[in-house]
């Protein structure tokens, strides 16, 4: 079955979005937990703020995160398709 059809069945943006919000919520944490993780259980949230998401640095800071997880929800979504 080819791309277009898959995208144009009833369910599979439901299946797309029960992929990719989890992913997304995931990799975000992982992020997170990566880039200030001592920051993070000290409980020195601004620290975090700081590094992370100031002076615009959420945008690629998220920006980043929702492409991947767009791309492998789609990924994921195409491939159990039938």
């Amino acid at each position: 079955m080819s791309f277009i059809n898959k995208i144009k069945q009833p369910q599979f943006f439901a299946n797309f979005l029960k992929i990719a919000i989890p992913f997304f919520i995931i990799v975000t944490i992982v992020s997170l937990l990566m880039n200030s993780f001592s920051d993070i259980f000290a409980g020195n949230f601004t620290e975090v703020t700081n590094l992370n998401f100031n002076n615009g640095k959420w945008i690629s800071f998220f920006g980043i995160k929702i492409a991947i997880s767009i791309f492998y929800g789609v990924y994921v979504t195409l491939k159990k398709t039938k």
